[in-house]
């Protein structure tokens, strides 16, 4: 056999042991391609499931018509919670829940319901399996019912000896706005629950995931911003560079702890000069606030949702807020 012949043969080998490499290389591209694609569709599907509320399972019967509004106070906060009062069927005690427009659902808390229960054992239902609660209240004429409350590991124990205990039981989340239009009066102190209004001069608003997502602009700016009576006291929540540039040279830092489900917050929060424009309706904006310690996941889901930042119920304390969740529209006077 000769050395050309030979060579020829080296060559080809070479060749296809190349061809043979390059084929096995696309098909290690093409699984590790194919793998990232399936982990962010299996992400993205993650992410729907976790963050989708659940059913809503509220029966909404009646309305409830300028119900009273508690604030609760902290050291420097005077609108730190909105509280509703609300009676637990059978029950002629009057409890609060915290009106949480950043809550999807409405829940209850479990060591404020066990205390309940020591003393009307006949009245709550537990299912400790699931950690719900069989059960229903009422706001003023209007009736609240599920088979399916959830019960939150939190709470206090009830004070029954002390008549003006604010014994807070839960939270109204957003579940009941998508049942009834509600009116926040923030100017006369009341709050209502009807089927239905005239919808003269409302503009619209986005309702994903029961996340109350209402338009504003600032500075010219258009911009999409989150609802959330949790935050209640604050006006204006945004990111640290933002807040940088909303706030006076000189204003003083207020520094505050916190809360969110038993998780310590750093809040910052300065004054500032800027208008806030709903439609045509301005407000001046006296307090702009960013926050430290919140999660990396948070924080995710905040910039995915496309919101630029949270609105609280400190803004509206001069105005009427009126919001027809299922139908996405809102109107502020």
């Amino acid at each position: 056999m000769s050395y050309a012949f030979c060579s020829k043969i080296g060559i080809y080998r070479r060749i296809l042991q190349k061809k043979s490499a390059m084929k096995l290389f696309k098909k290690i591209i093409t699984i590790i391609l194919a793998s990232i694609a399936l982990s962010m569709l299996g992400g993205y599907f993650y992410f729907q499931k976790k963050f989708t509320p659940k059913e809503n399972y509220l029966h909404v019967s009646a309305a409830a018509e300028k119900i009273p509004i508690t604030w609760i106070s902290s050291d420097e906060n005077t609108h730190s919670a909105l509280l509703l009062p609300v009676k637990i069927n059978g029950i002629d005690e009057t409890f609060y829940m915290q009106f949480d427009s950043g809550s999807p659902i409405t829940v209850f808390y479990k060591n404020s319901l066990e205390s309940i229960a020591q003393k009307f054992p006949s009245q709550i239902k537990f299912n400790t399996e699931k950690n719900e609660v069989s059960s229903g209240f009422k706001i003023g004429k209007m009736n609240v019912e599920s088979a399916h409350f959830e019960v939150l590991n939190y709470g206090k124990k009830i004070n029954f000896d002390d008549p003006d205990a604010k014994n807070i039981i839960g939270t109204i989340g957003t579940d009941l706005l998508e049942k009834r239009v509600t009116i926040l009066d923030f100017k006369n102190n009341n709050c209502s629950f009807i089927e239905q209004i005239k919808e003269n001069d409302f503009v619209d608003f986005e309702f994903k995931k029961r996340k109350i997502l209402i338009p504003a602009k600032v500075k010219n700016e258009n911009l999409k911003l989150l609802y959330d009576s949790g935050t209640s006291g604050y006006e204006f929540i945004t990111t640290k560079e933002v807040w940088n540039e909303y706030k006076t040279k000189r204003s003083r830092i207020k520094i505050e702890k916190g809360n969110s489900w038993g998780n310590t917050l750093n809040v910052f929060s300065a004054d500032t000069d800027q208008r806030i424009e709903f439609g045509a309706l301005p407000l001046k904006l006296s307090e702009v606030t960013y926050i430290e310690g919140t999660s990396k996941l948070q924080n995710f889901l905040m910039k995915s949702s496309g919101m630029q930042g949270m609105i609280g119920n400190k803004l509206f304390l001069n105005n009427k807020l009126i919001l027809d969740c299922k139908n996405e529209k809102f109107k502020l006077e």
